[in-house]
């Protein structure tokens, strides 16, 4: 599995060196949390110089949309005029951040890589490695001048990354890695959807267990041997799911960063708990 670790992440110091060679650049916070969704006060208190305010629940999902669990994508029309709003503009890079877990980064970055936008990186280390690294904050709300990014694919669902059916995540991988918890993995609690369990067959992988102490992506031979053990190895096709395809986000970008193309399931356990004639596992296998 060969790193491509620098096409997915972007270190603290690097930004701070491309912010200071004057070179263009979107910043965009995506603060999001299950227990505090709305992050905006948070990001209005400080953020990134120049960063402009994601909403993961209005502009990066789209709630109307039935039957696909608790965080259906957006259509890639929508995301490309919230794109626009953003500042986005065609040719110059990305980053998106957060301060949880690399959650709401890794769902921007899928879903803009997804609608074909190119050059998204995830700030390794979030806002803590920012401030860690001597960045600078500010405050109040940013109102970028509009972007002009045009998105490739009108359906996320069938976009540049690959996605997978309830059907597909039992029959179309070889690997299929949960992100969420271990109790919730296990069906000891289930804190959000009424079901609670795992796809038969899948493999327990937290997504927080991609993550260092201080909240960046291990190392890759720490990656590349995590990922060993749960039998993925650079053979076979692998997915992933959570809870509603939000933090599952960060096990691709895990894995695009080692290398490996991962399908995402982005109904994930929302969706497939919700249909009473699909089977649940439970239990630590």
């Amino acid at each position: 599995m060969a790193s491509t670790r620098s096409a997915v992440f972007v270190s603290a110091p690097e930004l701070r060196e491309l912010i200071a060679a004057g070179d263009p650049v979107t910043v965009l916070d995506v603060r999001w949390t299950l227990a505090e969704p709305d992050g905006e006060q948070a990001y209005l208190a400080g953020h990134l110089p120049g960063a402009v305010y994601v909403s993961l629940e209005s502009e990066l999902a789209d709630h109307q949309v039935p039957g696909r669990g608790r965080h259906p994508l957006p259509s890639g029309r929508d995301l490309e005029a919230a794109a626009r709003r953003w500042g986005v503009r065609t040719g110059v890079p990305v980053i998106v951040y957060d301060d949880w877990n690399r959650a709401g980064s890794a769902r921007a970055w899928w879903v803009l890589t997804a609608a074909g936008i190119a050059d998204v990186r995830i700030l390794d280390g979030g806002l803590a490695a920012w401030i860690a690294a001597g960045g600078p904050l500010e405050t109040g709300p940013v109102t970028p001048e509009p972007g002009d990014v045009d998105v490739v694919h009108t359906d996320l669902y069938a976009g540049a990354r690959r996605t997978l059916t309830a059907e597909q995540a039992t029959s179309g991988v070889d690997v299929l890695l949960d992100a969420r918890a271990p109790e919730r993995f296990r069906g000891d609690v289930e804190p959000v959807d009424a079901v609670a369990g795992h796809i038969p067959g899948a493999t327990n992988l937290p997504s927080t267990g991609l993550l260092t102490e201080d909240g960046a992506l291990l190392p890759d031979a720490e990656l590349r041997t995590l990922l060993a053990d749960k039998g993925v190895t650079g053979r076979g096709a692998v997915g992933a799911y959570c809870g509603s395809g939000v933090t599952a986000a960060l096990t691709v970008a895990g894995l695009a960063a080692a290398g490996v193309d991962a399908a995402l399931y982005p109904g994930s356990w929302s969706e497939w708990s919700s249909d009473p004639d699909r089977p649940v596992a439970r239990g630590a296998q």
